[in-house]
């Protein structure tokens, strides 16, 4: 069994291509509404996060013979409990990263490595900041932006209960909160840097098809400047960025598939 952590857009189809090529597998989520869309598609699915502990007695319950980690690429502490959690259990660990977005050169187009050098930068620029990096990180943007007067912090997220009242809590007041579900088109995102006079915007390298591109190139066009939060760094052993490429190290690793097998029959 293949233990299968999802965290992007494109995780659901990772998840299909492997349990159609034969392997039985969990797949984890951490929200109902992650988990409904795998459920949707007969993935089998369980929901909520997981410490190390929690993850190896799963692993071991399960019998998997391999993780693969397919969590958001800023799911530092997620990747660090797989990894942590497969070496325990003696499970081979492989990392399936989408490919890093890569942004033509633009004066407009800032480039920092951390949420904390971000927001520094942004308390410097002043002006209407959207921030689009979600609620976790919020209170680093809200302890330098909030309270000043030459700053207007508009946060994009979920429309979560748990969310909006975070944003209540940093001082973020309702008119400066959009709650939305992506994916947003080139013209959405337009639309709300006009209404809410947006002259910075800030988010994070995550890659993947439209997320990322959409919010920058429209904003990039509108001649607001845009802040970009690079990957963390971490030392992956074993990271592939194609669905192909993974497939065949699976198949490296556990065997083929009888159904492989059978395909490979048919054709000779």
């Amino acid at each position: 069994m293949i233990f299968f952590m999802a965290g992007t857009s494109d995780a659901r189809d990772l998840a299909l291509a492997i349990q159609n090529a034969g392997y039985p597998l969990l797949t984890s989520v951490v929200t109902e509404h992650a988990a409904n869309a795998l459920k949707a598609v007969e993935l089998q699915v369980r929901v909520g996060r997981l410490d190390i502990a929690e993850m190896v007695a799963l692993l071991k319950e399960k019998g998997a013979t391999l993780l693969v980690d397919a969590s958001h690429p800023f799911a530092e502490e997620a990747h660090r409990t797989a990894m942590a959690a497969a070496n325990a259990c003696g499970v081979t660990y492989l990392r399936y990263e989408r490919s890093s977005q890569t942004f033509r050169d633009h004066a407009s187009l800032l480039h920092v490595d951390t949420y904390e050098e971000a927001a520094q930068l942004a308390a410097q620029k002043k002006g209407s900041v959207m921030l689009t990096t979600g609620s976790k990180t919020l209170p680093i943007f809200t302890a330098k932006l909030v309270g000043d007067p030459e700053v207007r912090l508009v946060a994009r997220m979920l429309p979560r209960v748990d969310n909006m009242e975070k944003c209540i809590q940093l001082g973020v007041g309702q008119e400066n909160i959009i709650a939305m579900q992506g994916p947003f088109s080139r013209d959405l995102n337009e639309a709300l840097y006009r209404h809410y006079g947006t002259t910075l915007m800030i988010t994070k390298e995550s890659g993947g098809p439209g997320a990322v591109d959409e919010k920058v190139e429209a904003a990039l066009a509108m001649g607001i400047e845009v802040i970009v939060i690079g990957r963390p760094k971490l030392d992956f052993a074993v990271s592939f960025s194609t669905v192909d490429a993974l497939l065949r190290e699976i198949a490296h690793r556990i065997g083929t598939t009888h159904s492989e097998e059978d395909e490979r029959s048919e054709r000779s």
